[in-house]
Formats: structure tokens, C-alpha cells, sequence
């Protein structure tokens, strides 16, 4: 058995305080005593070429070259300098301003790519070689600086003379002041980028001790991946991009002929067979903590370059995520404490699940557009395959908001017999505002076509609940006319059947938003019902109904 407590963060009143010193940090950074500081010597020469790449988008970079940014499904017109039509969505800012899709126009290799790849970053120059928020935060800048020196060789070979000191210039100065501000980033997912800027730095530019940047990576590593592999934010798609970092980072110090350290390699180790664990039946990834289903290309890139082979983590202990599969069926089960920071969604105990190739049981998913609608939704239980109290999250949302500050217990003990496996989980997130603890027990027999459930809440409350199953746009669901259960039909061709006893079931209408925030109409089971007309439990199972199933 685990037993996991958080305590989220700070309440509003502490990110006005905030606020105020992030106000001053950027009255310091503007003024001209601290631009002088980062002066330095301009490297004359790329020291290292980086021989990284990674699956790249070919829309994205024809988007590029056409003068506009593909994100979540739009192209927005770039235009010209300082680019407005950017600056006005947050989102987008983040997504120009890091330089993702530079790598795109080095996988695109022709010459028409490396010139409007240079006319950009001279231009960014121009208008933002100084500092500037938000494009020199250091989550933003630490992915400019990454993007820029993997793909130097690209944008340096034959290009005009007056190019090349600009960028390196530019590069080193960007450098000294991350090295600086890398204590903002600790305890993030972002933190690893900032590891991955700086010791890139240092072996392309001769920009930082790579010591000191080594030691940033090692603590970072022992203060946020776990000790079964997970990282502290519990997202699986951060877990994919921190795993990234850390295999760029070992590639660049084999690349120049220096040792990866001790805490690179074993973070590799043990965050490998936690990715594996977060994948569903179709390769993607499950969806929980503001995560997508990402890229199954990458993935398996990630896992291939690796060089480990092995089985996924069924029994995330410290990261509070348990993974129950047999058959062609697996179950992700999130078991852990509501992690901290502004990507965060308020609903332990939710899963995911999927047979086959085909996602049966979703989240509603992760939204990385600028409305906060969509942020406060999909951020709250409501989206999600738990059960919530009288219309109530755990915890409230708003928008990208950290959730406010409140200790959650949350336990979890796994049992597997003859291939069978039970997990039973508990959280206390209803007990103060409710008096009321929620238990929710999973089971997944030996051919994973047996999938059953118990939820309970304990305790004198007598609130109303809904249980809710939202399914993946591809299901086809039917409700019986007892009204008890629901028939499911696979995309594969499967037929499977979900029952419920304890509670009132209905179909209602769900969203389920895809990769590019696009909101795809679904379908949802609810289970309804009150404490003092159930006595607060519901047990359910979803079963394969085929003929010869």
C-alpha cells in the first residue's frame, strides 16, 4: 500500500507577492547596468555540431516558409516584426518565441528553408536580442537556445558573413543570462530544458562552466524523477519532453567526448519502463495533468534511442499511477496526489483505458489554447472518468491558476492472483467541504474481456454524484431499454457492454479535444445517485459482448 499527500500550491494572496517581485526581477533585466553584465567575448566558431534529430512536421515548416504558424489547428499570419498577430496570444508567443519548429526547417534542408530560418532569427535579433517577457523566460528562452545551437549547423554552413558573429553573439548572450536565472525553472518539467540549454551552451559556444551546469542537471534529476521513474508534475506528456531533454543531453556529451553522469543515466534508466506504462493500446498516451496523446513517432523514437528494452512499470508507487493490463486491454489508474502547477486537472482516482488499438475509456483531455473556458473544463473532474461530489472538484479551477493550497491523501494498494490484478484507492478531497472519502476499486481479470469496478464514498455527507465514463469519439455507444446498461461498439468491431448497479445510467453528451485543440464530439456514461439511496456505492464493469467473446 502508498499513501501520498500534497500540499498544492500557494493560495492568491501569495501570487500577488509574486507577481510584485517578477515586476522587479523585470525592472532589473531591462535596465542597462545588467545588459552590460552579459557582455562577453563573442565565440568566433561553433565548437560542437550536435547530431540530434527527431521525427519533424512537415506542415509546420511548409507553414513557416509560408509565412504563417501552425498551432492547435490555426495558421496565424506572422506578418511582419515585431509580429503582433504572435504577440497577442500567449500561446502562440511560447510556441514562436521557443523555436520548435526551426528543426522542422532543418529537416526540410533546402536552401529556401535555411534562408527564411536565418531572415527570422535576424529579425527576432532586431527586436528581441534584448531582454524581453515573455520570450526571455526561462522555459522560453532555455527552448530558443536549445533549438538554435541543434540546428547551428544547418544555419551556419555558407551562410553571409554577417550572419554568423550575430548568431553566436546572440546565442552567448542568451546563455549567461539563463545560467543566472536557472534557479526560476527548479522543480519543473522546464527545469531539464534549462539543463539541456546550458550544457548545449557550453560545448557549441564555450558559454558557461559545463560543471556547474552538469551539478544543476544532477539535482534536478534527484528532486524530481522519482524513485519508479515518474516525474513530480505526473503528466506523461511532460514525461515524454523531460525524456527528450535527458537524451539530447547524453547525446551531446558523447558527441564531444565527455562522460554523461551518473544521475543522466540512471534517470534514463527508471523514466523509460514509466513512458511505457503511460502508453495506451494504440501507442499514444494517456491523457491526464493537461497531456496529449502526442506523436507515435516520437514515442517510439524516444523508447528506440533509449537502447532499453523491457516491459512497462505496472506499479507506479511514488508516482501514483498504476497500470493494470492483460489480453489486448490496459487500464492507466491515477492513484496519486493532485500534482502541483498551473497544468494540473482536479480528479484523483480517474483512468483511462483501452482494447486493442481502440480507446474505450478517455479524459476529455489537455487544452494548450489561450481561453480560459476551456482551461477552468478541462482542468476540472467533471472532464474526467472519476466520480464527483454534488457538482464539486476536489479542488477549485480557474483558468491556468496554480489550485489553490490544500493537503490531499490519497492511498493505493495493488494485488495480482493467477493474472488477475485488484488496485483499491482512496482519496480524502471530499472530506472537508463534503465529510465524505472517495474508494474506488478496479479489477481486470486474466483475458482483460472482464473489466469491473466499485466505487463507494464513506462518511456521514449525503451529497448527490455522478460517476462519470467519458469514451472516445470512435465508440459507439446504445443504452438497453433497462436502462441499466450500455452496448459498445469498437471501431475494430468489437461489441462490449457496460453494466451498473447503485445508480441511475444516462448517455449525455461529451467533447473530447484531439491534438489540435479541435473539440470532437462524444459521448459520456453517468451513474447518478445519492449516499442515502445507494448507500454511496456503484458497482459497474464493462464486459466484451461478442458472440464468440
Amino acid at each position: 500500500m502508498t499513501t501520498a499527500t500534497v500540499d498544492l500550491p500557494l493560495p492568491a494572496a501569495w501570487s500577488w507577492l509574486a507577481q510584485g517581485w517578477d515586476a522587479v526581477r523585470s525592472g532589473v533585466y531591462r535596465s542597462l547596468p545588467y545588459r552590460l553584465s552579459l557582455a562577453g567575448r563573442t565565440p568566433d566558431h561553433l565548437r560542437l555540431v550536435l547530431p540530434i534529430s527527431w521525427p519533424d512536421d512537415r506542415l509546420q515548416a511548409q507553414a513557416i516558409m509560408d509565412g504563417t504558424l501552425a498551432l492547435q489547428g490555426r495558421r496565424i499570419p506572422l506578418g511582419n516584426p515585431p509580429w503582433p498577430a504572435i504577440a497577442a496570444s500567449p500561446s502562440a508567443a511560447a510556441a514562436f518565441h521557443g523555436y520548435g519548429w526551426l528543426d522542422d526547417l532543418r529537416a526540410n534542408g533546402s536552401k529556401a528553408a535555411q534562408l527564411r530560418a536565418q531572415a527570422l532569427i535576424e529579425a527576432w535579433i532586431d527586436h528581441y536580442g534584448r531582454w524581453n517577457a515573455p520570450a526571455w523566460r526561462p522555459a522560453i528562452l532555455a527552448r530558443r537556445l536549445a533549438a538554435w545551437l541543434t540546428a547551428a549547423d544547418f544555419l551556419l554552413t555558407g551562410a553571409n558573413p554577417s550572419f554568423s558573429p550575430r548568431f553566436l553573439g546572440a546565442s552567448a548572450v542568451q546563455a549567461r543570462h539563463l545560467a543566472r536565472v536557472a534557479g526560476q525553472a527548479s522543480g519543473r518539467a522546464e527545469a531539464f530544458t534549462v539543463a539541456k540549454a546550458r550544457i548545449f551552451a557550453a560545448l557549441c559556444l564555450g558559454a558557461g562552466d559545463i560543471a556547474r551546469a552538469e551539478r544543476y542537471l544532477r539535482d534536478e534529476t534527484e528532486r524530481q524523477v522519482l524513485p519508479d521513474g515518474g516525474q513530480l508534475q505526473r503528466a506523461p506528456a511532460l514525461h515524454l519532453a523531460i525524456l527528450r531533454d535527458l537524451l539530447d543531453i547524453r547525446t551531446a556529451l558523447q558527441a564531444a567526448r565527455r562522460e554523461p553522469p551518473p544521475a543522466l543515466a540512471d534517470a534514463i534508466d527508471r523514466m523509460v519502463p514509466m513512458l511505457r506504462a503511460y502508453r495506451l493500446g494504440d501507442g499514444g498516451l494517456a491523457q491526464f495533468h493537461g497531456g496529449k496523446e502526442n506523436d507515435r513517432r516520437l514515442i517510439d523514437a524516444v523508447i528506440g534511442r533509449s537502447g532499453q528494452k523491457g516491459r512497462p512499470r505496472d506499479n507506479g508507487r511514488d508516482v501514483g499511477f498504476q497500470r493494470l493490463a492483460a489480453g489486448r486491454t490496459a487500464v492507466l489508474f491515477d492513484v496519486g496526489p493532485v500534482p502541483p502547477g498551473t497544468l494540473a486537472h482536479a480528479a484523483p482516482l480517474a483512468f483511462e483505458m483501452s482494447v486493442g488499438h481502440d480507446r474505450v475509456v478517455v479524459n476529455c483531455g489537455g487544452y494548450a489554447g489561450d481561453d480560459p473556458r476551456w482551461q477552468s473544463a478541462l482542468r476540472s473532474g467533471d472532464a474526467h472518468s472519476t466520480l464527483i461530489v454534488n457538482d464539486a472538484s476536489v479542488l477549485p479551477v480557474e483558468g491556468r491558476r496554480s489550485l489553490r493550497r490544500r493537503s490531499i491523501a490519497v492511498t493505493a494498494a495493488r494485488r495480482e492472483t493467477d493474472g488477475s490484478v485488484w488496485v483499491e484507492a482512496s482519496h480524502d478531497g471530499y472530506r472537508r467541504p463534503f465529510g465524505l472519502v472517495h474508494r474506488r476499486r478496479i479489477y481486470v481479470d486474466p483475458t482483460g474481456e472482464d473489466i469491473r469496478g466499485e466505487d463507494s464514498l464513506d462518511g456521514p455527507g449525503r451529497y448527490p454524484f455522478k460517476l462519470r465514463f467519458h469514451l472516445h469519439p470512435a465508440i459507439q455507444p446504445s443504452a438497453d431499454a433497462d436502462v441499466a446498461s450500455v452496448q459498445l461498439g469498437l471501431p475494430g468491431g468489437e461489441r462490449w457492454r457496460f453494466l451498473a448497479v447503485g445508480g441511475r445510467v444516462d448517455l449525455e453528451e461529451s467533447v473530447y479535444l484531439d491534438a489540435d485543440d479541435t473539440p470532437c464530439p462524444s459521448t459520456q456514461i453517468v451513474v447518478s445517485g445519492a449516499p442515502k439511496e445507494t448507500g454511496g456505492q456503484v458497482k459497474w464493469a464493462f464486459r466484451r459482448d461478442d458472440a464468440d467473446g
